[in-house]
């Protein structure tokens, strides 16, 4: 667009708005009254300009965003999971997630005449077999496909090894080395309570880590031959999950091209479990709506649904068209896979990337200089850093500053739940003897939720 049309208005420096701004607040301070700091420490102000941003920051991607719409299939009958595949690839599904639960499951069954040119597909293994792996890449020779053994992450879920550190490292290198792929789960960091800056923080520690195994111990690839997938959890913090996910993309970068990896980054997004109620259920809908919004607009390569009712109902038909329907209109309807880059040069959204990016890296490098991720895993550190997060959020829950429609304001107090619960939505604790402290996911309601529950006839 030609200069020439703003020609005839007058430059305004960051200055001159501020004294403007002081001005009509006669006499209030401009940093208290106006200016606000998040969770994660950042300041945000009532305006942004062209100072705001230092440095020209890049989304890293190169082409329209055309994301992929993901289902999650638990297999726990293989052959109604291949039924459920094939209906949910009609109704608009292009990226398939299997949660594979042990290794008698036949990879052949579960995608038998299945069209597989235009679908990728994504498994989850709750257990760590090479051989298994080597059986699952021979059936799917032909087709696109990830496979998740990231067994950091279920260290952190379930504060123990499958084996033991060692065995489980020589497993991951032998699948990796047979995949070309490595998968860091960030899910459970943020719906445990981490800010995000701990989430960036910890991600780039954790995938450093297997860049560190994998450089010390004879990988038979260059290390730029790996494909890095981060699948993350986003909040209903709007603009700051769209400049998180940017700034996710600069960190890998900035690490990948320091260890000479490849500095792809693919994102694999789903909406946070840590917001979602069982009271006044509906409003689920509004939130994840917002996330997968967020997602879209951050970049992310696939965004997996998430139904409003998955807290405590089990797998239905309804919910989960529900939630792949959000996806399909803002893909088919609002044209959210239109445009590259849709964030860059908003003066916000590029501050807010920049510091977050800023201060994931700090935290990265102090993670780095301590030892490492799995060190400070083992020490409790990792987890009481997020405890602290978690409880700083918690209280501002509690206190009605932090407000889930429905649930702590504006409640419909004749509701009752208690009859349609299918799921138990609350911690579950089962006492065990664990190598580290678990990161114990927890939605901020639960206590509230409770209390209600137990009041309820």
């Amino acid at each position: 667009m030609s200069n020439e049309l703003f020609d005839e208005f007058p430059d305004i420096s960051t200055k001159q708005w501020k004294q403007l701004i002081q001005f009509e607040l006669n006499g209030a301070d401009y940093n208290d009254t106006l200016i606000w700091k998040s969770n994660d420490d950042i300041s945000v102000k009532p305006f942004y300009n062209a100072d705001d941003v230092k440095t020209n920051l890049q989304a890293l991607t190169s082409k329209e965003n055309s994301f992929n719409i993901c289902q999650t299939i638990f297999v726990a009958d293989v052959n109604k999971s291949n039924q459920k595949a094939k209906k949910i690839i009609q109704n608009g599904v292009s990226y398939l997630k299997f949660i594979i639960p042990s290794n008698t499951i036949s990879i052949e069954k579960l995608i038998e005449n299945i069209d597989s040119k235009e679908l990728v597909f994504h498994f989850e293994l709750l257990f760590l077999d090479a051989s298994y792996v080597e059986k699952l890449t021979e059936t799917l020779s032909n087709t696109k496909f990830y496979i998740d053994t990231d067994i950091i992450s279920h260290l952190c879920k379930t504060g123990n090894w499958h084996q033991n550190l060692q065995t489980d490292f020589e497993a991951f290198q032998k699948i990796t080395n047979q995949t070309n792929t490595i998968l860091i789960n960030t899910k459970g960091y943020q719906n445990a309570g981490a800010n995000m800056v701990q989430q960036l923080g910890y991600a780039l520690a954790h995938a450093n880590e297997y860049l560190n195994y994998l450089e010390n111990n004879g990988v038979q690839k260059p290390l730029d031959a790996f494909i890095f997938i981060f699948e993350v959890s986003v909040g209903s913090n709007y603009f700051f999950e769209i400049a998180k996910l940017r700034a996710l993309r600069i960190l890998w970068h900035t690490l990948a091209k320091a260890c000479k990896a490849n500095t792809t980054c693919t994102i694999l997004a789903q909406p946070s479990k840590r917001n979602k109620t069982i009271y006044d259920k509906h409003s689920n809908l509004l939130r994840t709506t917002t996330e997968y919004m967020s997602a879209a607009l951050g970049g992310a390569n696939t965004i997996t649904t998430l139904p409003f009712d998955v807290i405590f109902k089990k797998s239905n038909s309804f919910s989960e068209r529900m939630a792949r329907n959000q996806l399909l209109i803002l893909k088919n309807e609002s044209y959210f896979d239109k445009v590259s880059n849709p964030a860059d040069g908003a003066y916000y959204i590029e501050s807010l990337t920049h510091q977050l990016a800023e201060k994931g890296l700090n935290l990265f490098k102090e993670i780095e200089q301590n030892g490492g991720i799995l060190k400070l895993l083992k020490t409790g550190t990792i987890q009481r850093k997020i405890k602290e997060s978690a409880q700083k959020e918690q209280e501002q829950f509690d206190s009605g500053a932090y407000t889930l429609v429905g649930t702590n304001k504006y409640q419909m107090d004749s509701e009752q739940i208690k009859t349609a619960i299918e799921l138990y939505p609350f911690v579950k604790t089962n006492a065990r003897k664990t190598l580290i402290e678990p990161i114990i996911e927890k939605r901020l309601s639960e206590n509230l939720e409770q209390a209600r529950l137990n009041k309820e006839k």
